[in-house]
């Protein structure tokens, strides 16, 4: 897809607050430090237009981006930093879950994980929920860069086992360095725009 037009439409912390239109969204979850503002951004082609921080958790709010006037990014806030009070994950958590399960604008949910990792109880939890959910959704494994290319396969092995999943075709690996896997992840976000 070629991106002509990428802009912040809102940073929101309440439905009210959400646009109020029928715009598809496609939506990104993640942990704090997994990359889905590098991940935006790369998308894109954009240098900055959402905000990276080497400081995990600064996304507090679910960013809303216009794409092409044609549909919305949505950066959801990432879960399991732990340097945030028991109080304030709470409250994000039931705002990540409140959007996802009454948006009806969703199209699909990119779970973001990093390859590097095995997942953890936060990422099955999400898979999990996203299953129960019924949410058309894939699986982002981003920081391809950082593992050697013969490592892969057995990084998607250990996903495939860890999620539970009958194949590696709901795995989408993603080099927000290089770029490398955008264009089968553009492949299945214009799939679901046009469902």
């Amino acid at each position: 897809m070629q991106v002509n037009h990428a802009e912040l439409v809102i940073s929101a912390v309440r439905p009210n607050q959400y646009p109020e239109d029928s715009v598809p969204e496609i939506a990104l979850a993640g942990r704090s430090n997994v990359g889905k503002s590098s991940f935006i951004n790369r998308m894109i082609e954009r240098i900055g237009l959402a905000r990276t921080s080497s400081q995990p958790g600064k996304t507090q709010t679910l960013n809303f981006y216009n794409i092409n006037n044609e549909f919305r990014f949505v950066d959801v806030p990432g879960y399991g930093y732990a340097r945030v009070s028991k109080s304030e994950r709470i409250k994000w958590g039931s705002m990540i879950e409140h959007y996802i399960l009454n948006r009806e604008n969703i199209r699909l949910l990119l779970l973001l994980m990093d390859i590097r990792h095995e997942p953890t109880e936060l990422d099955i939890a999400m898979k999990e929920f996203a299953d129960e959910a019924e949410i058309p959704y894939a699986i982002v494994l981003t920081k391809l860069d950082k593992i050697k290319k013969s490592q892969l396969n057995k990084h998607l092995s250990i996903y495939k086992k860890s999620l539970n999943l009958p194949t590696v075709d709901a795995l989408f690996y993603f080099s927000s360095e290089t770029g490398e896997g955008s264009e089968d992840i553009w492949d299945i976000i214009e799939d679901q725009l046009a469902e």
